[in-house]
């Protein structure tokens, strides 16, 4: 089992920028398919981007595409999202997922998540 600590979430107006962490520990990060979900109140957790545990191969949804980017540094044993351009409907809890099946575009949860990073973006 893997632990997992996000950090980065706050108040921002629209059109700013935010950059979540996912420090992760308990065990082999590198090899590990990472995930970034949210949930919105009310709806159910969402997915919204992926990476594959190399780094080289990166999926979002299409409606965060060219505005967040997601990376990684397996030497620090972290995930990151770089989120620009926010709007409104971006607010929501922002949780990572560890080890999940990163097959074509779609990534496939684990039961590895994190306690989530609230993320609020006024207008």
């Amino acid at each position: 089992q893997v632990h997992l600590v996000e950090s980065g979430g706050g108040l921002v107006q629209a059109g700013g920028s935010l950059r979540l962490s996912c420090a992760a520990s308990g065990r082999t990060f590198s090899q590990d398919n990472m995930g970034w979900f949210r949930q919105a109140p009310g709806k159910e957790r969402e997915f919204v981007a992926c990476i594959h545990w190399s780094g080289g191969r990166t999926a979002y949804t299409d409606s965060v595409k060219d505005r967040f980017t997601i990376s990684r540094d397996n030497t620090k044993n972290t995930v990151y999202l770089q989120m620009n351009s926010l709007k409104p409907e971006d607010t929501a809890v922002y949780y990572c997922n560890a080890g999940g099946l990163y097959s074509s575009t779609k990534y496939y949860p684990t039961t590895n998540w994190g306690q989530g990073t609230q993320v609020t973006v006024s207008s």
